[in-house]
């Protein structure tokens, strides 16, 4: 096969403090929450828990940060939020596919984390990652465009394997948390979305 295309990648600098969102003396909030096995989301409202004058994930009630970066002129545009139903307790997990823009696509519990995952999606020039306190946990990556593997087949299944794993050892119990994370930036389907518009 020929090598991949170059520049599957192309996001402007970011880091944990890109994931922060301000509070400004608001605390209600709009949250993506899933539904299960399906691709339309509801658009629900709730009370996001504070520090230091951040909106902050509540893990235990199964809200997380959500983010999307765009990942194609370096444009900095990161769309930040929050969603219910991927049922993430620590971590992050970030993925290039995200249809129908593609851009890097990232959900977790904390700033760090999400950095972390977001930044090995990066680095391998796109694909799936899985971070948790500090350390990437698994990943796979996808060069072609950030959306295809250019591995034989079994290396790809035992990659996604061992994503699908990390994402258990993260509390999430959906069969595949990278599905439904895909389409939470697709503006088509009802009822809420991110971009990197916001």
């Amino acid at each position: 096969w020929p090598p991949p295309p170059a520049g599957a990648m192309n996001a402007a600098p970011f880091d944990a403090a890109s994931f922060s969102i301000p509070a400004n003396g608001v605390r209600r909030i709009r949250v993506i929450e899933l539904v299960p096995g399906q691709i339309v989301t509801r658009s629900t409202t709730d009370e996001a828990p504070l520090r230091d004058s951040q909106l902050v994930a509540q893990p235990e009630r199964d809200l997380i940060k959500l983010a999307v970066i765009e990942r194609h002129r370096a444009s900095g545009h990161i769309g930040l939020g929050f969603v219910r139903g991927l049922g993430v307790q620590r971590g992050a997990l970030a993925s290039t596919v995200a249809h129908d823009a593609h851009n890097l696509i990232v959900a977790g519990v904390t700033e760090t984390d999400m950095a972390l995952a977001a930044s090995a999606c990066v680095r391998m020039g796109g694909g799936f990652a899985v971070a948790a306190d500090g350390a990437v946990l698994a990943q796979l990556p996808l060069p072609v465009a950030g959306l295809m593997s250019d591995r034989p087949l079994d290396e790809v299944v035992a990659a996604q394997d061992e994503l699908l794993a990390a994402c258990r050892a993260l509390g999430s119990r959906l069969e595949n948390p990278f599905v439904a994370l895909s389409f939470l930036a697709l503006t088509p389907i009802p009822e809420l979305r991110l971009t990197d518009r916001g």
